[in-house]
């Protein structure tokens, strides 16, 4: 499945998958406002087979098919979330 990657201006290392490029009309409007304008990173194919650095891409490819759309965060530093129980 062929996607298109961008990120935040307003959200550090926050990524938005889209389906379909520069269709964001599935994307609910409080969450765009958040991303501010959303900057293309790149054009992916994307497969089952495909290792993501930080997405599961099964979950990736099912919220693409599902919704159109994937929302990436930032993970929490593990070593803040041991630290803080």
């Amino acid at each position: 499945m062929q996607c298109t990657i961008y990120k935040s201006r307003k959200k550090q290392d926050t990524y938005l998958y889209l389906a379909v490029k520069d269709d964001f009309s599935s994307i609910p409007d409080a969450l765009l406002k958040l991303l501010g304008e959303p900057i293309h990173v790149m054009d992916l194919e994307l497969d089952p087979a495909r290792k993501l650095a930080q997405e599961d891409v099964a979950e990736v490819l099912r919220n693409l098919q599902e919704r159109g759309w994937h929302l990436q965060v930032p993970r929490q530093d593990e070593w803040l979330t041991i630290t803080r129980h």
